[in-house]
């Protein structure tokens, strides 16, 4: 199979130290050295995600663990705050578990407010409410920092964050905004192949979890939590341990080789090219002004041009290139610029990308 580099939002491209990393040789997922592992890795997340609180992980995707949030917290009735695509997987897992819910959803392209987030918790209707740090469809990062002030005003209401396409690249300082259930997967800006999740958990919302009878099994966090305690560190079902053994590695890389702030600066820095990029060449943005995201850019298709051509005209040029999601698959396409791409690499798309643009 020939290989094309990755820019669309996840999976990325993957460093081969990492995916070497992963035919690291099996070990007894209850023995001594999974123990230690899983306890090495919970250890470096909770400094990635600037939280003490304790740390799941789950082989699944990151609809997995939305779906143990969401079952496993809501007693009363959920409020989903929705910007886009993924913020709205939050009402259809709510839906199909059977779970009292309210969609609150704002037109595409723009952010949850702390105003709206207050307006709707206040009504006392809710003991959980969700959002995406960052809508991997809008290209949108809501404010979080400002929405944690308005949720310190409601200590019953339960906080779940999908952190997938931000975690590792977008700063979440999850201790002091006072979330109680972060969650991202291992295939965006973590820089891993996909099919591995996480979640930080407080420990209010595992004392929560305990007024939920029906938690269904593989994602019930309380059992999950159970193990870890009963048997320090150890996983309640077979893990993947080959991305426990890349996801380690990674970790080493994020915080002691790149430093976690660096990393930050650079997904930023990745941005603002790309928003140099997009105005250059005669492109308008998707997602307002000051509510831009630091791993991928959702472009307005203003243009008017064939967004599938480009995607075929690209693929020949040994890149993969992200449409629109969803509804948005021709009036917007997609840059990311997350994981471990550096400057360079994305130099050399934006270049192809403008040259591949004019023979439409």
């Amino acid at each position: 199979m020939e290989q094309k580099k990755l820019f669309i939002p996840g999976p990325v491209d993957v460093r081969p130290e990492v995916l070497e990393a992963m035919n690291t040789p099996m070990i007894g997922h209850r023995s001594q050295d999974a123990s230690e592992l899983q306890k090495r890795i919970s250890e470096k997340l909770q400094k990635v995600f600037f939280t003490q609180n304790q740390i799941l992980l789950s082989t699944s995707s990151g609809l997995g663990l939305m779906e143990a949030g969401m079952r496993s917290l809501t007693t009363k009735r959920v409020a989903v705050f929705s910007v886009g695509a993924f913020g709205n997987k939050w009402a259809d897992i709510a839906k199909r578990n059977n779970i009292p819910y309210d969609l609150i959803e704002v037109d595409w392209g723009d952010p949850i407010t702390p105003e709206l987030v207050d307006e709707h918790l206040s009504s006392g209707k809710y003991d959980a409410f969700t959002i995406q740090h960052n809508e991997t469809s809008t290209g949108v990062t809501n404010p979080l920092n400002k929405i944690s002030a308005v949720k310190q005003k409601y200590p019953d209401v339960y906080w779940l964050v999908d952190a997938v396409s931000a975690a590792a690249g977008i700063k979440a300082e999850v201790d002091n905004w006072g979330i109680d259930f972060y969650l991202t997967s291992t295939q965006k800006a973590l820089g891993l192949p996909p099919g591995f999740s996480i979640a930080a958990v407080s420990e209010r919302a595992f004392k929560h979890a305990e007024e939920v009878e029906f938690r269904g099994r593989y994602f019930d966090i309380l059992l999950i939590k159970k193990y870890i305690d009963k048997k320090p560190y150890q996983y309640v079902s077979t893990p993947s341990l080959p991305h426990m053994f890349a996801l380690d590695k990674q970790l080493d890389y994020i915080l002691n080789e790149e430093g976690l702030e660096n990393r930050f600066a650079r997904h930023k820095e990745l941005r603002d090219l790309t928003h140099k990029w997009v105005m250059e060449n005669g492109f308008e943005f998707f997602a307002k002004e000051g509510y831009r995201s630091a791993t991928v850019t959702a472009v307005k298709n203003n243009r008017n041009i064939s967004v599938l051509d480009l995607k075929k005209q690209m693929a020949d040029r040994g890149y993969v290139m992200a449409p629109g999601y969803g509804k948005l698959k021709t009036d917007t396409f997609r840059i990311a610029h997350m994981a471990d791409r550096t400057v360079k690499e994305l130099v050399e798309y934006l270049d192809t990308l403008s040259q591949e643009i004019e023979k439409l």
